[in-house]
């Protein structure tokens, strides 16, 4: 498909692509079955179609790309090297939409510049783009699917009490809450959430692990560690009366201790939604109050901007088309800190209220900071001149129809990822693509200090070089399951999983993931025992990056560090 037919408007995947009826799935056993929505759903399922196989994506989202669709348009690329494959693909054909002038509807392509994260916007010696629009994501994505004909059921929500049918250490189908059957050789669990892993019996861990499970020297709770600027830098009292504990806390401060420094928990880094703002006054929509909204729930960002911060649009990264991908920044931000650490493992129904609490809780935040009059003016000025994007997110009220699951389960595979790897103290096994963020959990919860003030903790930002990831990381053991992938909940610790979450590297990691299961079918042979060397030769292949430097063509470098 062209470029031009990527992208002004999403292909109809789920109207051509969809059969319909209950029983839709069962006539046929697919090679591949692929349960999540996310930008490694695409690239496993592009991938394994690509190489001759049949698949299917079963997605419980309605939209497909996972946070690169669904607002995070200012991509955390670290090192662009190590991004090959599909992944890459993906940012050229970004670069291929915004090659267009019509592209450019409410901002000029030189108004917008070309700054990155952490590299430029733009590279055209590579012919990539790293920064872009949700809306062009999601069409990259859906044309993708479409290109290969990779039939989609969307909003298909696995039934995870008694919808995965196994025969001894093989999955044989998975059934949604609709009764929908799916037949496959291999499944890959592509969610942010690890559902199929979970229901199909594999290990998997949620929270921080203890400095001593690893011997990770960032591990556990990381109270007087202040790597970024999401901490309160001067003292802010928590108590509603200020001095008097008495009064009680003001809201979103936690009455419990933190904990030791290094013991492990079961506290998860916070989410929140990136949101798609902009200035122009064409395709702005205003904050809008949310239902439920409550005033007090504020009450600390107050105390906070007495004390003269005024860090506020740090993270409003620009994306073309004069609009933002703005994350939190600060130590009262849009990271709704505390509230999401039974999201996990919850049933949808309270994951929907969590979700329904951060956007609640957000949007509240948004209204609260351009309306309210105890708002200093000058905070309630500038931040009124932002809105919401109009074109964006356009069936979701404007708003980003996907939470930042930053993290949740992570599985316990045959080789557990951790910052050893990653900080090159002991090589990586079998590598299946790299990763090279700097390592970068966000903060946990935020308590009540010994001396009597406010604080958050859990907040880590470890620089690094590029790391292998190892194939053993996307396979679970194997007498707990023989034909399953997960290359997004990988086998990693806490600490690890700070810098392998990058959508950038989840596509990576999906393509691999769509390698090795056609290589498990051709040999007859579970996941664990696919053949590395050929795995290897393929990704190559097809533009993985394995190593950095990268090896001299024609030799038989082995996959570990140098």
């Amino acid at each position: 498909m062209s470029a031009a037919g990527l992208v002004d408007e999403r292909p109809a995947v789920a109207d051509e692509t969809r059969p319909a009826g209950p029983a839709a799935g069962e006539s046929r056993v697919y090679d591949v079955v692929i349960y999540g929505g996310t930008g490694a759903a695409v690239t496993a399922a592009v991938q394994t179609a690509k190489m001759g196989k049949s698949v299917v994506i079963v997605s419980p989202d309605k939209h497909l790309g996972g946070l690169s669709s669904g607002g995070l348009g200012f991509t955390d690329t670290g090192n662009k090297a190590v991004i090959g494959g599909l992944s890459r693909e993906f940012y050229h054909r970004v670069w291929l939409h915004y090659q267009r002038p019509e592209a450019w509807k409410w901002q000029s392509r030189e108004a917008f510049g070309n700054r990155g994260q952490g590299t430029p916007a733009v590279d055209g010696e590579l012919r990539t783009m790293w920064v872009f629009e949700p809306h062009v994501a999601e069409g990259i994505f859906d044309g993708w699917l479409a290109e290969h004909a990779v039939p989609v059921f969307r909003e298909a929500w696995l039934d995870r009490e008694k919808g995965v049918k196994k025969n001894g250490r093989r999955i044989d189908a998975i059934t949604t809450l609709d009764g929908r059957t799916f037949r496959g050789r291999i499944f890959i669990d592509a969610t942010y959430e690890g559902d199929l892993m979970a229901a199909a019996g594999v290990s998997y861990t949620v929270g921080r692990e203890g400095r001593e499970v690893y011997g990770e020297e960032w591990a556990g709770v990381q109270t007087g560690v202040f790597h970024h600027g999401h901490y309160f830098k001067k003292p802010v009292d928590p108590y509603v009366v200020p001095g008097d504990p008495s009064s009680g806390l003001l809201p979103r401060i936690s009455p419990d201790p933190p904990g030791e420094k290094g013991q492990g928990d079961h506290r998860v880094q916070a989410y929140c939604f990136r949101m798609c703002l902009t200035k122009h006054p064409e395709n702005r929509v205003p904050f809008p109050k949310p239902d439920g909204y409550d005033p007090r729930q504020y009450e600390l960002l107050l105390r906070v901007l007495k004390t003269g911060w005024r860090e506020l649009f740090v993270k409003y990264d620009p994306i073309p088309n004069a609009k933002t991908d703005t994350n939190n920044h600060g130590p009262f931000s849009t990271d709704n800190i505390g509230y999401n650490y039974d999201y996990p493992e919850a049933s949808y129904q309270r994951r929907r209220e969590i979700i329904a609490e951060h956007e609640r809780y957000q949007k509240g935040l948004m209204y609260f900071m351009a309306n309210d009059p105890r708002v200093p003016e000058d905070v309630r000025r500038a931040v009124g001149e932002w809105g919401l994007a109009k074109d964006e997110f356009t069936d979701h009220g404007h708003w980003p129809h996907q939470l930042y699951i930053r993290e949740a389960r992570r599985m316990v595979g045959r080789f557990v990822m951790t910052e050893h790897e990653l900080l090159k103290r002991r090589p990586t096994p079998e590598s299946v693509g790299m990763g090279s963020y700097t390592i970068d959990s966000h903060n946990v919860q935020r308590y009540v200090t010994p001396e009597g003030f406010v604080q958050n903790e859990g907040d880590i930002g470890v620089p690094l070089k590029p790391y292998q990831i190892a194939y053993g990381s996307l396979t679970p053991k194997a007498e707990e399951c023989e034909n399953l992938l997960v290359p997004v909940c990988v086998s990693s610790s806490h600490v690890a999983y700070g810098s392998i979450r990058m959508e950038p590297v989840f596509m990576i990691l999906g393509q691999s993931a769509g390698t090795a299961a056609v290589l498990a079918i051709d040999a007859a042979k579970p996941v664990q025992e696919v053949d590395y060397a050929a795995l290897r030769e393929r990704l190559l292949a097809d533009g993985q990056v394995l190593e950095y430097p990268p090896a001299q063509a024609g030799s038989q470098a082995a996959a570990t560090d140098r």
